[in-house]
């Protein structure tokens, strides 16, 4: 039993406006869910009882929602850090034999051990960050037993975290060697790696990258075919580089979120709105590659929810704390300190499908007690360890 009073209680609940902000609040958590939330003084007296955490007027809020990582990989790509500091681009370094493909290499000879281990250390910095629960992707192995394995070592992971992890299948790259025969490189995702991670339930979901030097439209669009006959959720990676109509497409599928989107046109937008798809902004990768700020103010104004992830990655965003992508989304891409909290809460959670991001009873008790009162101050004060306590329903 955990009990916190004397608290600023953020709740994201919907049924309450704004952030659902309660000044001088209580809330009890029994087990791994929540039994009670509201003003203090009308806390019932049966249930101030056990050891009381007095959090001072510090504020109290969900765990966090890290609805975007590819974070099982091995390797490091500092050098690419430095090569992109000097001037050159994502896909200079890329063709150049960089990018996603030089991080295949190392995770490919990573023993089963090597990356649960990295995994797992992974996972522990960002609860510590105030995240408690994350979406893993594949994706640096590139080849259908590879891709397989990833997916059991991120189960693997997942069994022994105090986070709750959402693990997704990600169709990544043509995978170099296999550039000749790329339809069917093509055909082997949609006809084997696909229909085993929805059979043996390895995945959520399956994620496809649909822009330049990636998949194709047509592509993406067998390859979402092919997860939804194997049952799985689908979203996919859209515009980052070039607007392929990746939006329409992923909105045709009822996808459950379009990730980047720095290249969207409006009626991609308007698709998205009506399908309900949610969009993931990840500011990390679009700042670190010096790309055009996607268009917030219309997907604001179309009413599109807006989420934000760390995209935890080894090349483009090496982010394990979602306060930095809240800054950078309330200064470079002009979103409010609402919409911050909001993209890493309720509407993250969306994106995953999953039940988080909310302070209500009989939810989950994943919750963060900070060393703050205004909720201004995680994003403001972005450099900084805010984090007091972590509290989550997996103990």
């Amino acid at each position: 039993m955990t009990l916190i009073r004397n608290a600023t209680v953020m709740t994201c609940d919907p049924q309450l406006p704004s952030l659902g902000l309660l000044e001088r609040a209580a809330i009890r958590t029994e087990g791994p869910v929540i039994t009670w939330i509201g003003k203090d003084l009308e806390l019932p007296p049966e249930l101030a009882t056990g050891a009381t955490i007095d959090a001072g007027g510090r504020l109290v809020t969900p765990g966090l929602v890290d609805c975007h990582t590819h974070a099982i990989f091995a390797g490091d790509r500092a050098d690419e850090f430095a090569m992109r500091a000097a001037g050159a681009t994502y896909l200079e370094i890329a063709a150049a034999g960089g990018g996603i493909r030089a991080s295949t290499g190392p995770t490919r000879v990573a023993s089963d051990e090597q990356l649960i281990a990295l995994l797992h250390e992974r996972l522990d910095t960002t609860r510590a960050a105030g995240t408690t629960s994350i979406e893993v992707k594949t994706g640096y192995d590139l080849t259908v037993a590879g891709e397989l394995r990833l997916l059991r070592c991120i189960a693997a992971a997942a069994a022994t975290s105090r986070s709750r992890v959402v693990p997704t299948l990600l169709a990544h790259l043509i995978p170099a060697e296999r550039a000749a025969d790329r339809d069917a490189y093509v055909r082997s995702l949609c006809t084997e790696l696909i229909p085993e991670a929805g059979r043996a339930r390895l995945a959520t979901s399956v994620d496809v990258y649909c822009d330049e030097g990636a998949y194709t439209l047509a592509e993406t669009r067998a390859i979402l075919e092919a997860a939804r006959a194997a049952g799985l959720a689908v979203r996919a990676h859209v515009g980052q580089f070039a607007d392929l109509g990746g939006a329409e497409l992923l909105a045709e599928f009822g996808g459950l979120s379009a990730d980047h989107l720095e290249q969207v046109s409006a009626t991609g937008i308007t698709a998205l709105a009506a399908a309900g798809v949610v969009a993931v902004m990840l500011p990390g990768a679009c700042v670190q590659l010096r790309l055009p700020v996607p268009p917030v103010a219309a997907l604001r104004a179309a009413g599109v929810r807006l989420a934000i992830g760390s995209d935890l990655n080894p090349g483009s965003s090496y982010c394990e704390s979602l306060a930095v992508p809240m800054w950078l989304a309330t200064t470079h891409f002009a979103m409010t300190v609402e919409e911050a909290w909001l993209g890493v809460t309720r509407h993250a959670a969306a994106a995953l499908a999953i039940d988080a991001g909310t302070l209500t009873v009989g939810g989950p008790a994943d919750l963060v007690l900070w060393r703050c009162t205004n909720p201004a101050d995680v994003p403001y004060r972005y450099g900084s360890d805010l984090v007091d306590q972590v509290f989550s329903s997996r103990g």
